[in-house]
């Protein structure tokens, strides 16, 4: 059994469990749930902002305990002092150390677009993103077939929410873009055995259709990196380990776009 599928099997108990908590309804309920969002793929398209979306995670399967030592107001906040032009934050507890708490609270102090990282499977998950001010959700292809995928993104959109669509392949791209998909992220990094390579952008890049907003996922590590990724129409660049690894993630961030602005500059 790889990592994958034992998240998603543990994902799927974990749904049942937080449904006999929380009903559909009371999420529903929620403040935050007729609020228009902050859309992700209109700010990604600035041309006034580098796009980096800049991650909240205290571990990973492939790292372990990368910081956990967050206090995510503090973080949220200086990561879009610096200069973000977007915030991902993960909400799984087990593999990666968030909560969904996590989201509310960047929510409450940002202005910005924000990405409820999770491992998606369920509507009720959705609904739940949208209940503590998501802006957008992520689909992951390799971990949902084709018609599930569509079902999922369609009921985002139905809710208000944009749809990040991962992919790793060209054939996930074939399969998985629907009309319901605002942004389409080529994720560097295998998900089966966590090996990693900014190339796997750069390969897929020209079967994304261009109405799509492209980002690229993990293994970001320098402002070469992300002005390559350019060249190739990614406008948006989400990094999460890279900046969490430094005591002070949002200095890391700050740091970053700098020198990627001086690199344009030249």
């Amino acid at each position: 059994m790889s990592i994958l599928e034992e998240i998603l099997l543990h994902k799927a108990q974990e749904v049942r469990e937080r449904r006999k908590i929380v009903s559909e309804k009371s999420l529903q309920g929620s403040l935050y749930f007729e609020k228009p969002i902050v859309s992700m793929s209109a700010h990604l398209r600035r041309e006034d902002r580098v796009g980096i979306i800049s991650e909240i995670k205290r571990s990973s399967p492939s790292e372990g305990s990368i910081n956990d030592q967050i206090d995510v107001e503090q973080l949220s906040t200086g990561y879009i002092h610096a200069g973000a032009t977007a915030l991902s934050v993960l909400s799984d507890h087990k593999y990666f150390g968030g909560t969904l708490d996590d989201v509310l609270t960047a929510r409450k102090y940002n202005n910005c677009p924000i990405l409820r990282k999770e491992f998606i499977i369920d509507e009720y998950q959705l609904l739940e993103a949208r209940s503590v001010g998501a802006d957008c959700i992520l689909l992951i292809a390799s971990a949902l077939p084709e018609k599930r995928c569509n079902e999922l993104a369609d009921f985002a959109k139905s809710i208000g929410l944009e749809v990040l669509l991962e992919v790793h392949n060209k054939q996930e791209i074939e399969r998985h873009i629907s009309a319901s998909v605002d942004v389409v992220g080529v994720n560097n990094r295998n998900l089966h055995n966590f090996t990693t390579s900014i190339q796997t952008s750069i390969e897929l890049s020209e079967y994304i259709p261009d109405e799509f907003v492209k980002i690229s996922e993990s293994g970001i590590t320098k402002a070469a990196h992300i002005v390559e990724l350019k060249k190739y129409g990614f406008e948006g660049f989400l990094i999460g380990t890279h900046f969490m690894n430094h005591q002070q993630p949002n200095l890391a961030c700050a740091k970053l776009i700098e020198e990627v602005k001086k690199l344009e500059q030249q």
